[in-house]
């Protein structure tokens, strides 16, 4: 049995539980720039072509999570140029005033920081190109440079990326969460899950991924310190895993449960609680 994720795992889409399902589709669909690409009932989808990127859920009986409960740091919502992530990042700022929380050079990555409607945490990013990326002894060298916004439009931002934003592929990058300990993070997101740890903060953030990718998800605890199990509230309602085929799922799913976590199988996806009761869903492309 392996221990570790294939190499082509990807993340799926982000569900949230929304109390103004209008007004966040407007968000998403208007200012990130995604398509709406399913609705059915109380839930939306956006994404683009048949790649959903957000799933949001109409959940007004919810009230707003704790200031300092674990769950959803952001969202990362990776574009496929500098140019289409100009387009959002314009859109974003202009139709949204106020909801900027900053931007960096990661040195892997250049990424702009947003709060949505519902404070949910949002990153909009673009990739350098792998060739770029520096490894020292098995750990990705990030950091956290200034990166003028200003500076970043005025070089990359186009009328016809504005006119015509269906021209870009986005998919969700990374998911970031809000944890209470770094160790649990590790025991459950590397040890039992079977990603890699690619970067770390000591007692402070974990950066985990697949297949050599700088990152697919994180964990801080920056906000969340000592945090316990979640209830159920506005904001995460799961992040979504997609593993390459149905060998791969049913290996993912003999080790957690050799390793004690409950396994809830669908036939069609498997889901488990992380240690703060945050949903992780895991599927294939087939199958999901």
């Amino acid at each position: 049995m392996t221990d570790r994720l294939a190499a082509d795992t990807a993340m799926g889409p982000v569900t949230l539980d929304v109390a103004d399902l209008d007004g966040m589709t407007a968000y998403y669909r208007d200012a990130v720039t995604l398509d709406v690409i399913g609705s059915e009932g109380a839930v939306v989808t956006l994404g683009r072509g048949d790649v959903p990127v957000i799933r949001l859920r109409h959940s007004p009986e919810l009230r707003h999570a704790a200031p300092r409960q674990a769950g959803l740091f952001h969202t990362a919502i990776l574009f496929d140029s500098e140019a289409a992530l100009a387009a959002a990042v314009y859109n974003v700022a202009t139709r949204h005033p106020g909801s900027f929380t900053g931007s960096s050079d990661h040195l892997v990555s250049k990424a702009f920081y947003f709060d949505d409607p519902e404070r949910n945490g949002v990153e909009l990013y673009w990739d350098r190109d792998r060739s770029q990326w520096s490894w020292v002894h098995g750990r990705i060298e990030m950091s956290t440079l200034f990166l003028d916004p200003n500076a970043f439009l005025q070089q990359n931002l186009t009328q016809q990326a504005l006119d015509d934003p269906s021209t870009s592929r986005p998919v969700v990058g990374h998911v970031h969460l809000s944890v209470g300990d770094v160790d649990a993070a590790r025991d459950f997101y590397v040890e039992k899950l079977g990603f890699e740890t690619t970067a770390e903060l000591p007692g402070s953030a974990l950066f985990v991924s697949a297949g050599g990718y700088h990152h697919h998800m994180a964990m801080n605890v920056w906000n969340s310190a000592g945090a316990g199990r979640r209830q159920r509230t506005l904001g995460l309602g799961q992040v979504d895993i997609v593993v390459p085929s149905d060998d791969d799922l049913g290996a993912l799913t003999e080790r957690m449960r050799h390793s004690g976590v409950e396994a809830r199988d669908d036939g069609r996806t498997v889901a488990f609680d992380d240690p703060w009761a945050n949903l992780i869903r895991v599927t294939t492309p087939d199958r999901g």
